[in-house]
């Protein structure tokens, strides 16, 4: 069954906003923490964010196995009732699994089930399509390109023109930390002429600023067509959220200068410290909790799995980024509003 969008829903998503990718809150026993559960999604509402993500990469896919999909999802849903904002739910698994996760997501009020298809390789394009279809049948779909470093699957031109033209997309997170892999989303966009329908979003995190600040010319029979990617949902906006609202902001008012530009290499460096670049993205969830507790909103890192944990110097690198780019933190916002958040 077809399930748009509400109209200011879409259009919200067309304009473009920031959507964290919304973090597990645990304690130390590594049970949900359903205060600071709460916490955080007033931090990411309060801070300006026009969305949630719930359920992804960041939220931990293992939320499935611990039986704290549904508890997640409503938690969110719960503190976002009374707001205008896109909930995206994060959908996983083989497609019964993920037409199921759907229905859930569309029962608890959710607009959107963000769709990764990590489970699913080793299949073919044929078999992907019909899998995104079956799932699209349940809810508005967006697409997922997760790079390949954390679990992704390459996803060619061809894919993306395919996936585009089912008509129940409405957004593409485009996430694979790879240039000619970014531009392969974009043409097959274009090629199935779905530019003005499907809401580009970043998730590439190694590349924020430039992703949102520069056009994209994409030819197509002959003629030349702009597209731009229009807001982030991403990981490294689950911490330093009233920054990240500032920086879409300064954007989407058109003032692209030299200094708006010089941003990027900046953002980039405080991801590679918040994601752990240095061993391959092993610390990225556990960093961006080393950041919320720092500021409070967390009370530890832990993650459900006990081997995922800060790496070696990742700590010291997180104390680099906070001395080099305090200007793009907001912990006077964090500390200013912490004790309501957490009450």
């Amino acid at each position: 069954m077809h399930r748009p969008l509400p109209p200011d829903i879409a259009a919200l998503l067309r304009r473009g906003t920031v959507i964290p990718a919304h973090p597990l809150a645990l304690d130390a026993r590594r049970k949900l923490d359903e205060r600071r559960q709460r916490a955080l999604a007033r931090y990411y509402l309060d801070a300006g964010s026009g969305g949630l993500a719930v359920g992804v990469h960041a939220t931990q896919f293992a939320i499935r196995e611990a039986g704290l999909y549904e508890p997640v999802l409503r938690i969110a849903a719960e503190e976002a009732a009374k707001r205008k904002v896109v909930m995206i739910a994060g959908l996983s698994g083989k497609t019964a699994q993920a037409k199921k996760e759907a229905q859930l997501a569309a029962s608890l009020g959710y607009h959107a089930g963000m769709l990764s298809l990590a489970p699913m390789k080793g299949a073919s394009i044929d078999q992907l399509i019909e899998h995104c279809a079956a799932v699209a049948a349940e809810i508005p779909l967006v697409g997922f390109y997760l790079q390949t470093a954390v679990g992704g699957i390459p996803l060619p031109m061809q894919f993306w023109q395919r996936f585009a033209a089912i008509e129940n997309v409405v957004a593409i997170k485009i996430a694979p930390f790879n240039r000619y892999a970014t531009l392969d989303v974009l043409k097959g966009v274009v090629a199935a002429r779905a530019e003005e329908r499907i809401a580009l979003y970043t998730g590439n995190d190694d590349h924020i600023v430039l992703d949102l600040a520069v056009p994209f010319d994409i030819p197509r029979n002959g003629q030349t067509v702009r597209v731009r990617i229009r807001g982030g949902l991403l990981g490294h906006w689950s911490v330093w959220t009233r920054s990240a609202v500032a920086l879409l902001e300064r954007i989407q008012r058109g003032k692209v200068d030299e200094d708006l530009l010089a941003l990027d290499a900046r953002v980039t460096d405080c991801n590679s410290a918040f994601f752990d670049v240095a061993h391959n993205f092993a610390g990225c969830i556990p960093g961006c909790h080393e950041v919320l507790r720092r500021q409070g909103l967390l009370e530890g890192t832990w993650c459900l799995d006990p081997n995922e944990r800060l790496s070696p110097g990742q700590a010291e690198e997180i104390d680099r980024v906070y001395r080099e780019h305090a200007d793009l933190a907001d912990d006077a916002f964090v500390r200013a509003n912490l004790e309501r958040w957490l009450t």
